[in-house]
């Protein structure tokens, strides 16, 4: 893995939550997009050489956003990391033993694809796996 590139943080109102961290982090966000397939809005803000804060917002209430704030109120959803081969690293994770949530990459936000590891192996963090189109 090459680096954190986000912190993902689950919030209930997505305009509400980017006002609040425009203002904590003195910086806009630079960009929003909606992903279909997973019932997302996001919003990013970048922080320091390669980091982002990613904020996620469900656009359904039935989204895996929507359950987890229900569940655990609002905060931090995941850690993603950059890898160069997304699916060299879920062969590696799966030889280790750790249980992935996604078996095959997904397009995600930001230009790139994901794939997610169960927090029950990680201490309780939901880890993804990012690795970019371009």
């Amino acid at each position: 893995m090459k680096h954190i590139d986000h912190v993902g943080i689950a919030v209930e109102n997505l305009e509400e939550a980017i006002s609040t961290y425009e203002r904590l982090l003195g910086t806009p966000c630079y960009k929003r997009e909606t992903v279909q397939q997973q019932q997302v809005e996001t919003a990013f803000f970048k922080t320091g050489d390669n980091a982002k804060v990613e904020l996620l917002g469900a656009t359904d209430p039935n989204s895996v956003i929507a359950k987890f704030v229900g569940k655990q109120g609002e905060g931090m959803h995941h850690i993603a990391f950059e890898v160069d081969d997304i699916e060299a690293e879920l062969d590696r994770l799966r030889e280790e033993g750790f249980t992935l949530l996604s078996e095959k990459p997904a397009e995600g936000a930001d230009n790139k694809r994901v794939a997610f590891v169960h927090p029950k192996d990680n201490h309780g963090v939901l880890i993804e796996l990012c690795e970019s189109m371009d």
